[in-house]
């Protein structure tokens, strides 16, 4: 079954990791797990995207305090999946919101655990195809950028 079409403000986060992502100039393959559109730094899931929300991967250790956040929810309802959370759209309203998150993950991912490959499983192919949100920006503008998923600040 084909995966279903991502939608314009998904497109525009997607657009949004990259850029933190490449910015940090970390090793990045981009793949779909949990039916997001992920992002491996470093073979490691680390952040993703889910429709409005971006999903985060911080330390297990983090996770009831993290959970407690407004706009904040757990990937897996069940507690199996600690240090996964799902970060809705007021959470990272503002460019330092935003920030936040996009360290915090970055921080944590050296010390992730990289997920073993299962047996039987070929491993996904890097890189799916996802135009960037790049029309709200003139080409050649110059200066910090300011991306659509930011509230006013």
């Amino acid at each position: 079954m084909p995966a279903k079409p991502l939608s314009n403000e998904a497109l525009r986060l997607i657009d949004a990791v990259r850029e933190a992502l490449a910015e940090h100039g970390s090793a990045v393959e981009e793949k779909r797990m949990f039916g997001c559109h992920v992002f491996m730094v470093n073979g490691k899931l680390c952040l993703g995207v889910e429709d409005d929300e971006l999903l985060v991967r911080l330390p297990p250790d983090t996770h009831a305090a993290v959970a407690e956040t407004p706009g904040v929810r757990t990937l897996s309802s069940k507690g199996l999946m600690d240090g996964y959370f799902y970060i809705g759209p007021s959470a990272y309203a503002t460019q330092a919101q935003w920030q936040h998150w996009v360290d915090a993950a970055l921080a944590f991912n050296p010390l992730a655990k990289a997920t073993r490959a299962r047996k039987g499983k070929r491993p996904t192919s890097a890189g799916h195809n996802v135009p960037a949100a790049s029309a709200d920006r003139p080409q050649g503008a110059s200066g910090p950028r300011r991306h659509s998923v930011f509230d006013e600040e």
